[in-house]
């Protein structure tokens, strides 16, 4: 009889245990989907035109990338090795049989790589589609001309970058497995055990002390190296946060070898703790990358509760529901004009209320960057420009009678002192742009109105001094503060048309960012230097494009109307919003397929064990209890200490910030442990799914 060659006894092989190639196939593909997916939405214009260059919002993103990233390499690379398990018998018996080792390497190589290459094209070619469908159901639910996606497909290098990092790790671990000398080795592979040794008892205390130490050391760098070093944190310092994932591993081993309950029946359970304990290593490796992305699901997703109840409570606390200011050089529609459009809408006007400020210059320390990476603060007259009421005025606009003496000026916030951290307490000198004339001041105190509180800054002044300083001052440098509210039912309708009538009104010159600084410009160009805002690769505010969201959160003169807020809240924040779910979207699928994967992997390996408890006459019950406490582990532990660990690290962070939790905070983490409820109902539903595929796999 002619004997089969070799590559058709593998084919026929292949066709016999196709089951064994799934699973690797299913998970290459699912990680180049995955990463393609996130790659095309974090490279598309319509997100870098949103998301500002250096924000947080971006470092944000980012981050939770690199983290998917990983993820997706450690269960791509760990499907390749329950592969290379697969074919361990397979492998050994060619061996013993004479078949030389570079046939088989080549063989072998050529196959995996093979397999894992058709699913990773496969999956980069649906990428770009996945994450287009995502979008268009965001779509369905979200009306925004910038919600109009576009793709850079400069976004496949990531692709053919993440292809090439896992295709060397996976031949290594080939070339690893081709290596063993001894046949048996290979032939018992699929029995390996995996076992924890040397876990003592105090790992897991351990373990919450260094995750606690990691996350205190890693947020707290900035502040130590800019207070005390005067220079930025370099990159090394990120290193600081590697406590957090040394602590969350020993936390993961003191929970898989001894739990977290009190010592009762040493023999509950005994069967599913033993098998737990003796594959460890790999539960252990799969269950921190698991609580790691979940950890960056949950990061992701906080931000949606967070930015939306802070808006509607910052919106919904304010006295008037219109507030509007502009530059007394600018033909702004009048209060008969106000009242005319109104009565058009069905409505009447009340509590209206106007008031001048100015714009002064203002002096302080200026920092100043070294070449080396450090800085140092130097004195300046010109600083800052800042806007000042006199005492008079300002109780004209808001009803608050405030009494400030000559030379003392104060800061306006609301009553939590909430933008505090963005108003100066330093200033010494006051400039009239105009004249040059300077008037030195001291700070008083804080005034307390929530209207006037925000990202611009507003300071009052004694009524002498204020007409003292203003003396000569331009329109240009003067401004008018509106206050009204509508009599009855406020109406969208009206405030979009005087939105856009506001707009219209306004020329060129108010085309600015409110970072815009007009005092720091001219200190720039007193030292022969080009103001930073001017340069190209700042935010440009354009009256074109006035229903963006880069036009409603960054223009200098945007109104605040309390209907256009809160109706228009999902369009202006569309793209943050549709992003950071997406993001958690991608986290939670990576992290509940290496958490099935691994399931599957314990149903496989542990095949033979539950076989040898059926023939010792062991219940159908008795069994499906042990797999259900082994699969639990697997899915509740990094369930819970992702969820728990992430919302008590950003509660530490909300604090950090300006050292409180302010009330719009609080109600933004109760909107979090909603979020969290939502994740653990996901997770309680794939842990169910996979419990079923698994008593599929046991024959229970």
């Amino acid at each position: 009889m002619k004997m089969l060659e070799m590559h058709n006894i593998c084919r026929k092989l292949r066709k016999y245990n196709w089951k064994n190639y799934i699973l690797y196939m299913i998970c290459s593909f699912m990680a180049l989907l995955l990463i393609t997916a996130y790659s095309a939405m974090m490279f598309s214009p319509t997100v870098l035109t949103v998301l500002p260059e250096g924000g947080d919002s971006r470092k944000q993103m980012i981050a939770v990338f690199v983290l998917s990233c990983f993820g997706c390499i450690v269960f791509t690379v760990y499907a390749a090795s329950l592969f290379y398990r697969t074919k361990a018998r397979e492998t050994g018996l060619f061996i013993a049989l004479g078949t030389p080792r570079r046939t088989l390497k080549k063989s072998l190589l050529t196959e995996v790589l093979l397999m894992g290459g058709c699913s990773s094209i496969a999956g980069t070619a649906l990428g770009i589609p996945f994450a287009f469908c995502i979008w268009k159901i965001f779509q369905l639910f979200v009306k925004s001309s910038e919600m109009t996606l576009y793709f850079d497909l400069r976004c496949l290098f990531v692709s053919l970058i993440f292809l090439i990092v896992s295709s060397f790790l996976i031949f290594l671990l080939g070339l690893r497995f081709l290596k063993r000398a001894n046949v048996m080795d290979i032939i018992n592979e699929a029995h390996k055990s995996e076992p924890v040794r040397n876990v003592k008892s105090w790992y897991g205390y351990a373990g919450i002390l260094l995750l606690l130490a990691g996350a205190v050391l890693g947020y707290g760098k900035s502040n130590f190296f800019i207070q005390v070093l005067h220079q930025y944190p370099p990159a090394w310092t990120n290193l600081l946060y590697a406590p957090i994932f040394i602590g969350l591993y020993m936390i993961l081993l003191h929970t898989v070898v001894h739990g977290w309950g009190l010592k009762k029946k040493t023999y509950k359970g005994l069967i599913a703790r033993s098998m737990m304990k003796f594959q460890g290593k790999q539960t252990v490796n799969n269950m921190l990358v698991i609580t790691v992305l979940i950890a960056g699901g949950c990061f992701a997703i906080f931000y949606l509760p967070m930015i939306w109840i802070s808006s509607s409570m910052e919106s919904s606390s304010r006295t008037n529901s219109y507030i509007y200011h502009y530059r007394q050089d600018q033909e702004l529609p009048t209060r008969q004009e106000i009242e005319e459009l109104a009565g058009k809408h069905g409505l009447t006007i009340k509590d209206w209320s106007s008031a001048p400020f100015i714009n002064l210059g203002t002096d302080g320390q200026e920092m100043i960057e070294e070449e080396n990476g450090k800085f140092h603060y130097e004195y300046t007259s010109l600083l800052n420009e800042a806007n000042f009421f006199s005492e008079s005025n300002f109780e004209k606009l808001t009803g608050l009678s405030v009494d400030i003496p000559s030379g003392i000026y104060c800061a306006v916030t609301n009553k939590e002192e909430m933008h505090s951290s963005t108003l100066r307490s330093n200033i010494t000198k006051l400039t009239n742009m105009v004249t040059e004339k300077e008037l030195e001041v001291v700070f008083g105190d804080y005034i307390h109105y929530d209207d006037l509180s925000g990202i611009i800054s507003y300071y009052v002044l004694d009524d002498q001094d204020y007409a003292q300083i203003s003396q000569g001052l331009t329109h240009e440098w003067q401004e008018t503060m509106i206050f009204f509210n509508p009599e009855g039912a406020d109406s969208f309708s009206f405030a979009d048309e005087l939105f856009n009538r506001i707009v219209d009104s306004t020329d060129s010159g108010c085309e600015i960012p409110e970072y815009y600084d007009r005092v720091a410009k001219i200190a720039a160009n007193k030292n022969q230097e080009i103001y930073w805002g001017d340069t190209e690769d700042m935010t440009g505010i354009s009256f074109d494009q006035r229903d963006s969201s880069e036009f409603r959160l960054y223009w200098k003169y945007m109104p605040l109307f309390r209907s256009l807020d809160q109706q228009d809240f999902v369009n202006t924040f569309a793209v943050f919003l549709m992003m950071f779910l997406f993001i958690a979207i991608i986290c939670m699928m990576a992290a509940m397929i290496i958490g099935y994967t691994r399931c599957i992997t314990i149903s496989i390996n542990n095949r033979y064990v539950f076989e040898d408890l059926k023939r010792l006459g062991a219940s159908p019950r008795f069994l499906l209890k042990e797999v259900k406490r082994q699969a639990s582990k697997v899915f509740s532990v990094p369930a819970a200490v992702g969820l728990s660990i992430m919302y008590l690290l950003y509660g530490m962070i909300m604090f950090a910030n300006d050292g409180r939790i302010t009330s719009s905070e609080i109600y933004g983490l109760l909107g979090c442990l909603a979020m969290l409820a939502v994740f653990a109902a996901i997770i309680w539903l794939v842990y169910r799914f996979t419990l079923k595929k698994m008593f599929r796999v046991l024959n229970l």
